[in-house]
């Protein structure tokens, strides 16, 4: 149930609240729906490229973009570039950074892409993927990049047999966090343990070790 914020690792403790719930989603029974194969589909020319947690001025400048557009007042807004690579850099487990770029026409050949569209910043567990945090170029909005990353995470943690891929914390009737219990099937961390998921609107299952 913990989360990283640099080099600490935290969880919600309120005294009368619980409603932050953290979700993992269970990769290697993931079906995609009509709708994701549809994002998968309209980012086909994106290229997903894995890098250790060394932050450069190309990615600040797609961050910096998205905060401004996007959460111009939230409690990141005032990051600098130093906060930036902190934020990237302070880690004390196994981080890496995911760029996507758009497909050049040489990327058949070097495997790289060109012009930078997203990041996302994942710690590497023992027992899935953990995304951190992740941004995109404002301008890409139509691609819907955010569900993008997901699923791309999705398929690289069935790639390196790891079971889950983590989203952070969800709470129930958030508009905002409407979007993570579209990926299922999913586990939600309960007093009594993980609980399983199937569908939108079902009730949780039997906790799960």
């Amino acid at each position: 149930g913990f989360r990283r914020s640099q080099s600490i690792a935290y969880r919600p403790a309120c005294d009368q609240c619980r409603a932050c719930v953290s979700v993992r989603v269970v990769a290697n029974e993931f079906r995609a729906s009509r709708n994701f194969r549809k994002v998968i589909a309209r980012n086909a020319d994106i290229i997903g490229e894995q890098r250790s947690a060394v932050p450069t001025s190309e990615q600040y400048s797609v961050f910096r973009a998205y905060l401004d557009a996007r959460h111009r007042h939230g409690g990141m807004a005032d990051m600098t570039v130093l906060d930036y690579a902190m934020m990237v850099e302070d880690s004390h487990v196994e981080t890496r950074i995911i760029e996507y770029r758009k497909r050049g026409p040489d990327s058949g050949i070097t495997g790289r892409g060109e012009e930078l569209i997203a990041v996302a910043l994942t710690d590497v567990l023992s027992d899935g993927l953990s995304m951190v945090y992740s941004f995109f170029e404002p301008s890409q909005v139509s691609r819907s990049m955010g569900t993008f990353m997901i699923l791309d995470h999705i398929a690289r943690a069935r790639r390196q047999g790891l079971p889950y891929v983590y989203l952070g914390y969800w709470i129930e009737g958030s508009k905002k966090m409407d979007y993570k219990a579209r990926f299922l099937p999913q586990q939600r961390l309960a007093p009594s343990g993980w609980l399983r998921i199937d569908a939108q609107g079902d009730a949780a299952s039997e906790p799960q070790d």
